[in-house]
């Protein structure tokens, strides 16, 4: 998708989730469209309709700091949005319109002594870039993860949209699924030329409607804490809290651990996990050694 097309899109379904209400603005009349009105958003950005439909058409080279962040305000963006916002300007100041040469795949691989780093963590942990590809685990995230490596090129948006096990594996699907397409559309904002994430979008957008519908509204998110749940097919239910941060070294890379409560239920099935682990085959041995 072109930048103009992007900032287009991302605009609009963002004026469409805010009502007049939300706005302090009165409802009067039967409205046609949903949300605000781009003269509502104009006005109460400071600016003229004319100049707020021609952002909105996607034309964002060249706009200042303080318009961007009038149009964040009004449109409540949250931190992910607003980011996101700011990245498509940059892009529309850097690109012209026009279109760049897509970058070649980044490897699928990490560098030894970032495997030694997962190995020495006790609790599950992984690598993943930003188009969710599962680069990389140690023993216990493998054996939490089995499902998603059963697929020799494992990807979380490929397994949670594609294969039947991801419905019993996130006992919360829809929140899962949600949360996968906003990292996505994140990923895309930060590198928009990544042939790998076009195509990727475009399996899905192909094969799944539940992709394409949560695709299609523009949704992003920055994920670094929070608690998740699944059920693994051997120890049942887990509840893992979970931390997330960019590698320093890998900035196209994160790093997340996993972590349960002390002397809970799901830690208790940890310990059942790795026993599990530790008597099956050698699929579930940490990815440098295979």
């Amino acid at each position: 998708m072109s930048n103009r097309a992007e900032v287009r899109d991302f605009l609009t379904s963002r004026r469409a989730k805010i009502t007049p209400e939300q706005a302090g603005l009165p409802v009067a009349g039967q409205r046609r469209v949903p949300g605000l009105r781009r003269s509502e958003v104009a006005a109460l950005a400071g600016m003229s309709v004319e100049y707020y439909a021609k952002l909105e058409r996607g034309s964002l080279a060249g706009v200042s700091a303080g318009v961007l962040e009038a149009i964040a305000r009004v449109l409540r963006l949250d931190d992910a949005e607003r980011a996101h916002l700011l990245r498509l300007a940059q892009e529309a100041n850097g690109s012209n319109a026009l279109v760049r040469p897509s970058r070649r795949p980044k490897p699928r691989t990490v560098r030894p002594s970032l495997q030694w780093a997962l190995d020495a963590i006790t609790s599950p942990a992984i690598v993943a870039n930003g188009r969710s590809d599962l680069l990389a685990a140690n023993f216990l995230g493998r054996a939490m993860l089995a499902d998603v490596f059963a697929d020799p090129n494992p990807n979380f948006a490929r397994f949670t949209f594609l294969d039947s096990a991801a419905r019993r594996f996130y006992p919360d699907w829809d929140r899962f699924a949600d949360m996968t397409v906003g990292n996505l559309r994140t990923a895309a904002g930060i590198d928009p030329h990544d042939k790998a994430l076009h195509d990727l979008v475009g399996e899905l957008s192909t094969r799944s409607d539940d992709f394409r519908r949560r695709w299609g509204a523009h949704n992003v998110r920055i994920h670094g804490t929070g608690v998740k749940h699944f059920h693994h097919h051997v120890v049942g239910d887990l509840t893992l809290a979970y931390e997330t941060m960019n590698l320093q070294a890998d900035p196209d890379l994160a790093l997340t651990i996993y972590a349960a409560e002390p002397d809970s239920p799901t830690a208790h099935a940890l310990v059942l996990l790795a026993s599990w682990a530790a008597t099956t085959d050698q699929n579930l041995a940490p990815t440098a050694d295979r």
